[in-house]
């Protein structure tokens, strides 16, 4: 069991996986990144200074005493959806261009490698021949 266990884990399938599972959550980190604290203050600041993160629709307002909540408000954030739709459509788009352009060099790869000749086999002999080479190494033994 053991074995077979470490024959699936270093197969380099799973190794590239895990790889492209660690590097996938890094770059999610930065198009997050990117996408609040560099593009939303952009599109705020043409927006008239909107804060997307708090837009929201409230259906009911909290009620408190005092400092203390009662009962808390209950609302629809759209602006934290808005942005998480944007930070999708980034990282969509990223890997869209990233997946092309690795397909666009395997192609290009590939067309360098049908580009080289294979050296041509000679043709392999006929029934014929077979039958007249072994007739005469028969004659050669025999003599």
């Amino acid at each position: 069991m053991w074995k077979e266990f470490k024959e699936f884990a270093f197969r380099g399938n799973v190794l590239d996986l895990a790889v492209g599972v660690i590097m996938g959550g890094a770059f999610g980190k930065i198009v997050s990144s990117v996408v609040n604290d560099l593009i939303m203050p952009i599109l705020g600041y043409f927006m008239a200074g909107m804060d997307f993160k708090s837009l929201k629709y409230i259906m009911s307002e909290a009620i408190m005493e005092g400092e203390t909540i009662i009962k808390p408000e209950a609302a629809i954030m759209y602006g934290s959806f808005i942005q998480e739709v944007v930070d999708f459509l980034i990282v969509a788009a990223s890997i869209f261009i990233f997946i092309r352009l690795i397909n666009k060099s395997k192609e290009k790869f590939k067309k360098q490698e049908e580009a080289i000749p294979e050296p041509e086999t000679p043709p392999a002999p006929t029934q014929e021949e077979l039958l007249t080479e072994i007739r005469d190494l028969l004659k050669e033994k025999r003599t």
